[in-house]
């Protein structure tokens, strides 16, 4: 019997599955049949796209990644002239989603992280190389803040961005156990009203 024909239509509906089982479920939460039952394809159609949950895992977070630059572009569009204020406007927009949606599942990258980045060593290597390209972008923008006089000067971008990552990352884990998107608003209020300033 010939295996059933792969289809790029089928691997895309997969991936999108995914993300949202994921998102709300997490990654142990989450069956292969779950995923094939949203998707409405057989179980076993699965191992035609993917070798494993893991590897799927992977091409999730990489999906993730990109629809996350994908946004950034549309962002741009329309962002204010000031390095910071680019910044900030990205950040509004998605916490502008926060405030609408009663479903808040925080972020894919720093939920997976809590999750599964001490289990799978593919998971966590493809999350580094996720979390990379914002931060390199959120590196360039403050450089070019620092050399307008925008933001402060006595910590390097680096330093800065580590830093709102990290706190970022840590309202949004705040903002899923209080159901409220105010611990990510008075995050950002507090990075860019005070911390990046000059």
């Amino acid at each position: 019997m010939s295996r059933p024909k792969r289809t790029d239509d089928t691997r895309d509906r997969l991936l999108a599955v995914g993300l949202s089982l994921f998102s709300r479920q997490g990654y142990h939460g989450t069956g292969i049949k779950d995923i094939t039952d949203s998707a409405g394809v057989p179980k076993g159609s699965f191992y035609n796209y993917f070798e494993s949950k893991e590897g799927y895992m992977a091409e999730i977070i990489r999906h993730y990644g990109d629809q996350a630059t994908q946004r950034w572009n549309e962002n741009l569009r329309s962002a204010p002239d000031s390095p910071l204020a680019t910044l900030r406007h990205h950040y509004e927009t998605g916490i502008a989603n926060y405030e609408k949606n009663t479903t808040r599942s925080g972020c894919l990258i720093g939920n997976l992280a809590a999750e599964i980045s001490e289990s799978s060593e593919l998971c966590r290597d493809t999350l580094c190389a996720v979390m990379d390209a914002p931060r390199a972008r959120f590196v360039h923008y403050l450089k070019q803040a620092q050399a307008t006089g925008e933001a402060r000067t006595d910590l390097s971008a680096e330093e800065m961005a580590d830093f709102f990552w990290n706190a970022w990352e840590g309202s949004l884990l705040r903002m899923k156990i209080e159901n409220s998107a105010t611990p990510v608003r008075r995050c950002m209020d507090l990075m860019f009203e005070h911390f990046f300033k000059a």
